[in-house]
């Protein structure tokens, strides 16, 4: 690796670090702030209160019919009430996708944090692993940060960090085994044909400073982990597989390879 490639991914290094430092400092002070008052516990379990109705209003109707007025009857409070803690429909819905991205981005982070930071693959499967478990714990959640787009809805610039917590973590590792050199060739296909977007390729975040062969790889991986737990957890392998959890290890070391990583195992 050269030494300019080095310096880059060093930086990039030093920049999550400070992310997430930062972003646990917020929430700390957030939860300080929060717990401060009667009135604010009060506030708190009042949106707590409203987002659980919503949950289940989605569970059963699905997250593009989800009405503040109906929310609003199943807690016993006008509609008006709602709207004095959540000022619209969209920004209700602003408010589950990012407590679904932290929650997922929260459990991933902790499950990959244990593992020993020399085992590359294995941090990758805590990762990979830990993201299907939640999916299957919390199938609402990730349809509504996975599925289908909500008709009318677009996401505020707020959701953009939650969003990119488990793209984070993914993009550690990777980058990790590359500054290791426990990374085989990934250049295995012109990155002029890869189809990606050539900003992206120049500037994406997470995956800055690596070489371009390896953020492709990086994407086509993050997009086919993502694929096979949504079609799994919608329904799609039924009939095709029947060892979910054989067939994702499976898949999940081929991925591995994929990336050029090295001492993934022959065989789970």
């Amino acid at each position: 690796m050269c030494e300019h490639c080095t310096q880059n991914v060093l930086e990039m290094q030093a920049l999550l670090t400070f992310v997430v430092g930062a972003r646990k400092r917020s929430i700390i002070k957030g939860v300080m702030t929060l717990e401060g008052t009667p009135r604010a516990r009060a506030r708190a379990a009042a949106l707590e209160e409203i987002k659980r109705a919503a949950r289940a209003q989605m569970a059963e109707r699905g997250p593009a019919a989800l009405s503040v007025r109906h929310v609003a009857r199943e807690i016993g409070m006008c509609s008006s009430g709602v709207y004095r803690y959540y000022a619209s429909r969209d920004e209700l819905l602003t408010a589950l996708i990012l407590d679904a991205y932290n929650a997922l981005g929260a459990a991933v982070e902790t499950a990959e944090s244990a593992i020993d930071r020399a085992d590359y693959f294995e941090r990758w499967w805590a990762a990979a692993s830990t993201i299907r478990s939640w999916a299957r714990a919390h199938p609402q959640e990730y349809g509504l940060v996975f599925g289908s787009p909500v008709p009318g809805y677009a996401a505020p610039q707020e959701t953009v960090f939650p969003a990119a917590r488990v793209p984070f973590v993914l993009a550690g590792i990777l980058r990790d085994a590359y500054v290791a050199h426990e990374l085989a060739d990934a250049a295995t296909q012109d990155v002029r044909e890869s189809g990606l977007d050539p900003s992206f390729m120049s500037s994406g975040m997470p995956l800055a400073g690596l070489p371009d062969e390896l953020v492709a790889a990086g994407v086509r991986a993050w997009s086919e982990l993502f694929g096979l737990i949504s079609f799994e957890l919608f329904g799609h392998l039924t009939g095709s597989v029947l060892d979910g959890d054989r067939f994702f290890r499976i898949a999940c070391e081929g991925m591995a390879r994929e990336l050029g990583m090295l001492g993934v195992p022959a065989d789970a």
